[in-house]
C-alpha cells in the first residue's frame, strides 16, 4: 500500500529524479531513506563472483524500496537501479518513523504491506528451487498477475524481457526463451508482437 504523496510532502519528502540505469542506492551501503516510486521501474538486484546478475524483484508505481532495512539498521543486501526515466519520492528515516508514530493505522498497512511482499518472496523462493523451468516462469507471472482485476487467460502483458524473467527465476537466458516457446505450445501464455500475454 503506498503512502499517499501529500502525506509524504508534508512530512519532508523529496522528489528525485532518475535516469535508466542510475542507482537508487548500492548493496552495503546504510540505509537513510525510505523511498517510494511515483512514476517508473527500479530492479533490485545482486551479482555473484562470477558477475551474474540475480534480480530479486521488479518495482514499479507506488511501490517502496529497501523500507525493511530501516528497521532493523542493517545495510542494503541489494542494488537499487532504475529500469526507465524514475521520479521517487525520497524521506529522511527519522522522518519517516515520525509520520508512522503520528499515523497508526498508515504503520498497520505498511507492516501488511512489507508482510504480503515477504509472503510472495518465500512462494517465489519455494518455486525458484524446483528443477522445473516452466514451473518457476509461471510462478513468477503468476505473482505478477494476481493484482489485476482481469484473471482470464492471455489478459496481462508481462511487463519484463525475457533477459529479466531468466534473471529473476534463476535460469539460463536460452532456457528461458525456449521454455516460453514451449509453454506458448502448451497453451499457457501467449506470444504477440514479441511480447507474453498470460
Amino acid at each position: 500500500m503506498p503512502i499517499k504523496e501529500n502525506l509524504l510532502h508534508s512530512a519532508g519528502a523529496t522528489e528525485e529524479h532518475y535516469n535508466m540505469g542510475d542507482y537508487i542506492f548500492r548493496e552495503s551501503a546504510s540505509p537513510q531513506f525510505y523511498f517510494q516510486i511515483i512514476t517508473g521501474e527500479v530492479k533490485l538486484n545482486n551479482y555473484n563472483s562470477d558477475g551474474k546478475e540475480f534480480i530479486q524483484n521488479i518495482l514499479t508505481n507506488n511501490d517502496f524500496l529497501g523500507a525493511p532495512m530501516l528497521f532493523l539498521d542493517k545495510s542494503y543486501p541489494m542494488n537499487a537501479m532504475a529500469l526507465s526515466p524514475c521520479r521517487i519520492l525520497k524521506i529522511c528515516k527519522n522522518s519517516f518513523f515520525k509520520l508512522l508514530e503520528m499515523h497508526p493505522d498508515l504503520y498497520t498497512h505498511f507492516c501488511t504491506s512489507m508482510a504480503n511482499r515477504l509472503y510472495n518472496k518465500y512462494i517465489l523462493m519455494k518455486t525458484i528451487s524446483t528443477h522445473n523451468a516452466a514451473e518457476r516462469l509461471k510462478e513468477v507471472m503468476q505473482l505478477m498477475k494476481q493484482e489485476q482485476e482481469n484473471q482470464s487467460p492471455y489478459s496481462f502483458e508481462i511487463p519484463l524481457t525475457r533477459q529479466q524473467l531468466a534473471s529473476l527465476t534463476g535460469l539460463c537466458i536460452e532456457t528461458t526463451i525456449r521454455t516460453i516457446k514451449k509453454m506458448e505450445k502448451d497453451q499457457m501464455l501467449r506470444i504477440r508482437n514479441r511480447k507474453i500475454l498470460y
